[in-house]
């Protein structure tokens, strides 16, 4: 099968071909037809992060498609079933965190295009219990943003506990922010449109912002608190210390920080303020199958789309060129 596969770190990725064996007794193989391109992909091949992905490896982590073998221990899906192969790519399924609808936290967890191989590839073996159904009405180019970017977003909306009615900001419109105004919307939040770039303002707007502030021309804390009080969350899915901060003051008492985005740098957190506001700060890590089939839903009724640009696998390392320079609106996916 033909696949992009990344043999050294911060190097071009490489098309060539490569074997497909059999699939174990609990796995599934998937002919895929889309993979959206996030963030963390560049980072696993260019070795960014402390915990190093495996090398070689073929990335991809929102990978789509139709399973086209199964092993012999998988009993609940058939061949022909259309699904995706998310960042959780398996989790051990017995210590607390799995037991206890965490399984995102589970210390024994695989990642797709990461620890294990990933979709950039025609093929690709996933564990059957971890693959998650997509809907008829979503086809494979929308989907494959969701199983990152997607449920990444509704996840940290979910743990920000903000209510109907209620004011969240969304710090950052990119290809995670973008998704997190309209699933906002889509749960009845009133929304806060943070970003640098008046075209993606301007798009925020046209998902249903209510608001839209650039933090080069007004401080974003300054007009929330004054025009609204406070937003009850603030979701951050930049990664720079002036978007923490901003994200930060623009609370109201007893507001919620989450954090998405994954900055270079380390933040302060003005612990003073924090207990005498009673400000809670949480990390919000991709989501659970749950959470996937619940942000998969939103999709299929029409509440949320992703903003989307078809490429081809050839193109992965221009693409990725583009992600490196904050070029690409929206999210970028592989059609096969």
């Amino acid at each position: 099968m033909k696949a992009a596969v990344t043999h050294a770190f911060k190097k071009p990725l490489e098309i060539k071909e490569v074997g497909l064996r059999d699939p174990d007794p609990h796995e599934v193989v998937v002919k895929i037809h889309a993979c959206g391109v996030c963030h963390t992909d560049l980072h696993a091949a260019n070795g960014d992060w402390p915990v190093k992905p495996k090398l070689p490896l073929i990335p991809g982590h929102e990978g789509v498609g139709v399973i086209v073998q199964i092993g012999t221990g998988v009993h609940h899906l058939q061949v022909g079933d259309r699904v995706g192969i998310p960042w959780l790519y398996s989790a051990c399924g017995h210590c607390e965190f799995c037991l206890s609808g965490r399984e995102t936290l589970c210390l024994q967890q695989q990642n797709a295009g990461y620890s294990v191989d990933g979709s950039y590839a025609e093929y690709c073996i996933a564990h059957g219990d971890y693959v998650v159904k997509i809907p008829d009405a979503i086809d494979f180019v929308q989907a494959a943003p969701l199983f990152c970017a997607g449920v990444t977003t509704y996840k940290a909306l979910k743990v920000s506990k903000a209510r109907a009615g209620q004011w969240v900001s969304i710090v950052g419109v990119g290809g995670l922010g973008h998704l997190a105004v309209q699933y906002a919307k889509a749960m009845g939040l009133n929304v806060v449109a943070v970003d640098t770039s008046e075209e993606k303002l301007e798009l925020a707007k046209q998902l249903g912002a209510d608001l839209a502030i650039d933090p080069r021309n007004d401080d974003p804390a300054e007009v929330i608190k004054n025009k609204l009080g406070g937003v009850q969350a603030s979701i951050v899915t930049a990664v720079n210390k002036k978007a923490f901060d901003s994200a930060y003051y623009s609370l109201k008492r007893g507001g919620t920080l989450v954090l998405v985005g994954l900055p270079p740098e380390k933040m302060e957190v003005p612990i003073f303020n924090t207990v005498l506001d009673g400000t809670t700060i949480v990390g919000s890590i991709v989501g659970t199958r749950q959470d996937l089939e619940e942000a998969l839903q939103f999709a299929a009724e029409g509440k949320v789309k992703a903003i989307t640009a078809v490429r081809r696998l050839e193109e992965i390392n221009e693409v990725f060129s583009e992600l490196e320079h904050g070029e690409v609106d929206g999210r970028i996916v592989l059609s096969f």
